[in-house]
Parts: structure tokens; C-alpha cells; sequence
């Protein structure tokens, strides 16, 4: 069968489900391989592996999700980069902060709720998921544009974490385009 069958079918192939997975399971990995080195300085307890097994599994759904929804492999890398920037907003939050380790970093947690309320008041449609991903990305640089103002950051620290809508504008660009289609 191909992925081009309608949203429901449960017979969509995707071919990339294995490197998906696999590759999460390699990522959870990596730090218990880590530890046993000395001087690696990596020290994860049970409770990291559990809260990085739960991350790595709702991105793993969420990209299963997106290509369930459409055989359009540009709406499939819309959903998919949405999904890999959300996480990587979760991930550096919970290492180090976007804007250093203070309550500041709960306003990117707004960014997150514009795109996934976005995307659900859309019904996940190209159209709909491509203005959701662009009010992230608007909400990505608003929260920054907050930070500055109220100082105390550095100036690479802002336009580091303001980077991060490039990836939102582009999964804003590929679902434009699978809507076109």
C-alpha cells in the first residue's frame, strides 16, 4: 500500500516508523552508556530516564500521528519539525533553561500551548496547521521580545532562544505547501 490513503485508515504505511523508535531508543541510551565512563559527567537517575522515556515517547506518538494524517510528505515534515521543535523546547528548558534556570522559561510553555491549540482548532488540517505554527513562531519571538525588556539576559542568550521559530516558520512553510497540493 502507499501513504496516500485518507486520514483513518489504519493500514498507512510508514516506512519510517523503525528509525523513529530506534533512534529514540538509542537517544534514551546514550546517557546510561555515558555514566559508565568517569569524568563524563553525566548523572541521570531513575527519574531522568523516566521523564526522558515519557518525552521521547509522546514526540515518537505525535510524528505517528502526523503521518496517520496525511500521505503528504511535506505535511508529514510540517508535523514531524512542529514535534521535534516542541521537544527540543521541553528538553532545553528542563536541562538548562532557554533564558538561564529562573521562572522565566514558563512563558515558552505558552509557545507550546499556541501551536497544539493551533493545530486542535484547526482539525489538524494543512490549511489551519500552518497559521497555528506561525502564531508559535509569533509567540516565540513575543516571549523573547518579554525578556529583553524586562533585562537581565545576555544578548546571545535572547537571539539563540528567538532561533528557535526558525523551525516553526519552516513547519509553518511546509504545511502551506502540503495545502497547496
Amino acid at each position: 500500500m502507499t501513504g496516500t490513503m485518507t486520514a483513518g485508515t489504519s493500514s498507512r504505511r510508514n516506512s519510517w516508523r523503525p528509525f523513529l523508535w530506534g533512534g529514540a531508543a538509542c537517544l534514551l541510551l546514550l546517557p546510561a552508556i555515558a555514566m559508565r565512563f568517569e569524568g563524563s559527567g553525566v548523572a541521570w537517575t531513575l527519574s531522568d530516564f523516566v521523564l526522558m522515556g515519557m518525552l521521547l515517547a509522546t514526540g515518537c506518538a505525535l510524528v505517528e500521528l502526523g503521518a496517520w494524517l496525511s500521505g503528504s510528505t511535506a505535511y508529514r515534515a510540517g508535523f514531524a519539525l512542529a514535534v521535534l521543535t516542541g521537544f527540543m523546547t521541553v528538553w532545553v528548558n528542563l536541562a538548562v533553561g532557554m533564558l538561564g534556570d529562573g521562572p522565566i522559561n514558563l512563558i515558552f510553555g505558552g509557545v507550546l500551548l499556541v501551536a497544539a491549540i493551533g493545530a486542535i482548532a484547526a482539525r489538524f488540517k494543512a490549511p489551519g496547521m500552518a497559521t497555528a505554527m506561525l502564531a508559535a513562531a509569533i509567540a516565540q519571538v513575543a516571549c523573547v521580545i518579554a525578556a529583553w525588556w524586562l533585562g537581565g539576559f545576555e544578548m546571545l542568550e535572547l537571539v539563540l532562544t528567538a532561533l528557535f521559530a526558525l523551525p516553526w516558520l519552516a513547519s509553518a512553510l511546509l504545511f502551506r505547501k502540503a495545502a497547496s497540493v
